[in-house]
């Protein structure tokens, strides 16, 4: 699901609402542990996006947030900036 090299986590399932749960836990939980000041999630692996996968990406950053961190993302598949565009919210996606 996600797999972790250094500060880097790699998302490797589809960013959809079957799979948005686990996603924000397992990426919270990450963020949650303090063991880096900044972490980028990579979605080059993530081959579908629904709108879920935008509320997984802004919770995280919140986690972050609140945390004192800073979040990332690379590589986002471009059903993701689409969505983002659609919904005019492109500006605040944290790309790397």
């Amino acid at each position: 699901m996600i797999e972790q090299s250094g500060d880097r986590l790699r998302v490797t399932v589809p960013m959809v609402i079957a799979n948005a749960g686990a996603l924000l836990e397992a990426g919270r939980s990450f963020l949650r542990s303090g063991r880096s000041a900044e972490t980028v999630f990579d979605l080059a692996a993530v081959q579908e996006t629904d709108s879920s996968a935008l509320t997984v990406v802004f919770a995280w950053l919140r986690t972050a947030r609140e945390h004192g961190a800073t979040l990332r993302i690379a590589n986002p598949p471009a059903s993701m900036v689409s969505l983002a565009s659609l919904y005019s919210i492109s500006d605040f996606l944290p790309l790397a």
